[in-house]
């Protein structure tokens, strides 16, 4: 017999060995494999860490630029937090007016850039004419600040500039410096059908309307009417246009993404697919499948939340009509009284400035705040997404912005839609005609309408069948999330595309 000297193990790749060395010298050193899973699992561990680092050392840099409103900008950096998740390095390029805090995204790279603003256009509250001067402002300074980057950073290249479609000067920025763009649209599919149908009617001579036409069905756009139609009193036509026509060129981006969903929009978006030329990805709802860190303009107060935690199941109505949308002080005592009288508690959000001429501590009605007592709870601005995923929340009183339809639905909340201008139209006549899952409040507001369309919405027989309908289209959408949905589809499709820039 002879004895061993010396034993080690030996690991090369996925194969494990025990080296054994005998003292006699007639008797080489040999290797007997081993089946060791620790040793396996930790080179399995090692392949992913070193896969990962070459990955990030050359991650390619994706230049984002969002438009400067609450509803364009939650859902460009939610985008921008998917694509990071998937190895790509995420740059934020945007403006003065409405800035993204940096500190809530601390994984991207910001670069502000001056917007030409002046102080009377943004308090004119024109949201038309701020985004047309946008547009003729930042061109120069935005294809400036990419023309640095690149200089300063050769090896780090620009795959591909994503842009909200508002922002549409981007797409020649991008053409100019040969770089690939791709369109980011925030609205629905049927929002854009619809401003496309405004343009048609008023070559056809059909706009503007007559009062006594406004609840006429548009021609070959069942449900809508023409008060529905997503036009603006504040701007001319001329305005309207330029904005629509730009916004709606796709002809040199390399492909559309739409915060939308198949199971939302599917005849929608089959006729759209039809008129482009370009992939169209509907990845929705954003704010889902990449919850990003919180992008609000405005201070959130979270303590509603602990509010919230001590209401009964679904007996909350949330109130909350945007971020730019303002009322009178009259609108605002009947939905005051609306509320106190339906006996249903609520979260209410009243945004400083959105009453017309009062401050916001001089804007509830005598007497509304002792006829509620603790059933009612006020706060400036309200984490939404949190708030509409709680428990206690059975209903929301919406403007209907995209991102707020989009949140209420995929929590299987039903709504009561009260719009103000532009898309929200389009939206609340869908919530209410198609998906059938809400109330729309028409005309003027009055407490007797919104205490039985709150009490229809929450409690009564006749809004089963509402919250019924919401909670089955809360799991469609969430089957288009899941491995195998159209979303996930989509999504997977999207990051290969622009891979291959």
């Amino acid at each position: 017999m002879c004895g061993i000297k010396k034993c080690r193990i030996i690991h090369q790749k996925l194969n494990c060995y025990i080296m054994i060395k005998f003292y006699k010298h007639q008797h080489k050193a040999r290797q007997f494999p081993i089946a060791v899973t620790y040793w396996r699992e930790r080179e399995r561990e090692r392949e992913r860490e070193r896969e990962m680092e070459k990955r990030t050392q050359s991650s390619q840099r994706l230049v984002l630029f969002p438009c400067p409103y609450q509803g364009h900008i939650n859902p460009m950096l939610q985008l921008g937090t998917f694509l990071h998740s998937k190895g790509f390095s995420i740059t934020i390029v945007h403006t003065h007016f409405n800035s993204p805090n940096p500190s809530n995204h601390p994984e991207f790279t910001f670069f502000p850039i001056p917007d030409g603003l002046t102080a009377d256009e943004i308090s004119s509250g024109n949201i038309m004419a701020i985004l047309l001067a946008l547009n003729a402002n930042c061109k120069a300074s935005f294809e400036q600040t990419l023309t640095e980057v690149m200089e300063k950073e050769p090896q780090n290249k620009i795959t591909c500039i994503i842009h909200d479609d508002i922002m549409y000067f981007s797409e020649a920025v991008a053409r100019h410096l040969d770089i690939p763009s791709i369109m980011l649209r925030t609205t629905s599919v049927t929002n854009f059908l619809a401003r496309s149908a405004v343009l048609q009617l008023h070559s056809e001579d059909h706009l503007p309307f007559p009062d006594s036409l406004s609840l006429n069905p548009v021609p070959q756009f069942h449900p809508l009417r023409f008060k529905d139609l997503p036009t603006s009193n504040l701007d001319t036509f001329e305005n309207y246009s330029k904005l629509a026509v730009n916004a709606g060129n796709v002809r040199m981006a390399s492909a559309i993404i739409w915060n939308t969903m198949d199971c939302l929009e599917q005849s929608s978006l089959a006729q759209i697919q039809q008129q482009c030329q370009v992939p169209i990805f509907s990845i929705g709802p954003l704010h889902k499948i990449a919850p990003a860190g919180s992008s609000s303009l405005l201070e959130e107060d979270t303590s509603c939340i602990a509010w919230l935690e001590k209401q009964s199941h679904k007996s909350v109505i949330y109130v909350s009509l945007g971020s730019v949308a303002s009322i009178s002080e009259k609108e605002l005592g009947e939905m005051a009284w609306g509320l106190a009288n339906s006996n249903q508690p609520f979260l209410w959000v009243i945004r400083p400035g959105s009453i017309c001429g009062l401050d916001w501590n001089e804007t509830l009605p005598q007497g509304f705040i002792e006829a509620v007592g603790e059933r009612g709870c006020i706060v400036k601005w309200a984490p939404q997404r949190e708030v509409l995923a709680h428990g206690a929340v059975g209903g929301f009183w919406s403007h209907c912005g995209w991102n707020s339809t989009l949140e209420s639905l995929s929590e299987g909340v039903p709504m009561i839609c009260t719009p103000s201008f532009g898309d929200q139209k389009v939206h609340a006549r869908y919530i209410s005609q198609v998906w059938r899952v809400g109330v729309q409040l028409e005309d003027e507001l009055e407490r007797g309408e919104i205490d039985r369309a709150v009490r229809t919405l929450m409690v009564d027989d006749d809004g089963e069948g509402m919250r019924v309908r919401a909670k089955d289209l809360k799991e469609k959408i969430e089957v288009c999330m899941k491995k195998g949905g159209s979303s996930y589809s989509f999504l997977n499709k999207l990051v290969e595309l622009i891979m291959s820039l």
